[in-house]
């Protein structure tokens, strides 16, 4: 399938992770399609979006440090904790120094425990936290551990921040302004790096769709990159064609070459075929790749 593979995306402020990543797939032909991670519909920022046989990968891209540049209001909080939600704290006389906003995001470095926002997709009880905020319901959310590995003040309302898997800079925001004895909501959040990728890389839905509507497939095709791309860490292992053959259908490998445990990107003839685990001398496939 020549229309398998990733394309990183800039994606607008507006419009859902799901919906950026139908309107890339639709230009590509690709009958399915995923992304790695999700943006909230009112951020921005770098989007991984996996295509065809590229949706077989993600789970083994690194998902754990990425970054995001966010800005707030300060004394003002609403109940999607960003300036989409409906405002139901203000506090016009709550904007802190800059020592002290300083000295909140300094406090917030490491492995700390958050709250996640009422309005995401964590799960309650069996059902995802906005489908019961939305309801008007009262939901108590546990808080997790996350790492805040840095944290740096821009200007007085914005805000630099690499953060583990499993953030929401939206609760960073109301953290740090609690931390402040004020409270605050975001007005922007932009994620500039993920899994080891960087939004300098990265291109708009409006560039890839206009190069796409005035001269076809062709134009856009140097921007989707291979279905081995991001897997750069995992070592490779290649065989002949006899062996490729017998991966491909899902057979095991016992060869003296095999000495090592580890998992393994698989080509043959310089063609990635899938990821594959060697353990006590046999190859076992784990995902296999169909790429013409």
């Amino acid at each position: 399938m020549k229309n398998s593979g990733f394309v990183l995306l800039d994606k607008p402020s507006g419009i859902t992770s799901r919906a950026a990543g139908g309107r890339i797939a639709r230009m590509f032909g690709a009958k399915s399609f995923g992304h790695v991670g999700t943006l909230d519909p009112m951020a921005s920022g770098l989007l991984v979006v996996a295509l065809d046989e590229a949706t077989k990968v993600i789970p083994f891209l690194e998902t754990n440090i990425k970054e995001y540049e966010f800005s707030v209001e300060w004394g003002t909080e609403t109940d999607t904790l960003d300036i989409t939600g409906k405002r139901i704290k203000t506090n016009q006389n709550s904007v802190p120094t800059l020592e002290q906003i300083e000295f909140a995001c300094t406090s917030l470095i490491g492995e700390i425990m958050q709250i996640p926002p009422a309005f995401s997709a964590v799960h309650i009880d069996g059902r995802r936290a906005y489908d019961i905020a939305r309801l008007g319901k009262e939901l108590e959310i546990p808080a997790r551990k996350i790492q805040i590995y840095e944290l740096k003040v821009k200007t007085p309302d914005s805000f630099i921040v690499r953060c583990g898997a499993g953030t929401y800079v939206r609760s960073l925001a109301r953290d740090i302004a609690a931390k402040c004895g004020t409270i605050a909501t975001c007005t922007a959040i932009r994620r500039i790096q993920t899994n080891g990728f960087d939004i300098k890389n990265a291109q708009t839905l409006d560039f890839l769709e206009n190069l796409f509507n005035n001269d076809g497939l062709a134009a856009i095709e140097n921007y989707l990159q291979g279905a081995d791309f991001g897997l750069g860490d995992i070592p490779v292992c290649n065989l002949d064609s006899n062996d490729a053959r017998l991966f491909q259908n899902g057979g095991f490998l016992t060869r003296s070459a095999f000495t090592e445990n580890k998992s393994v990107r698989v080509y043959s003839d310089k063609k990635f075929i899938g990821i594959g685990i060697i353990e006590n001398g046999v190859l076992k496939p784990k995902r296999i790749i169909n790429v013409d």
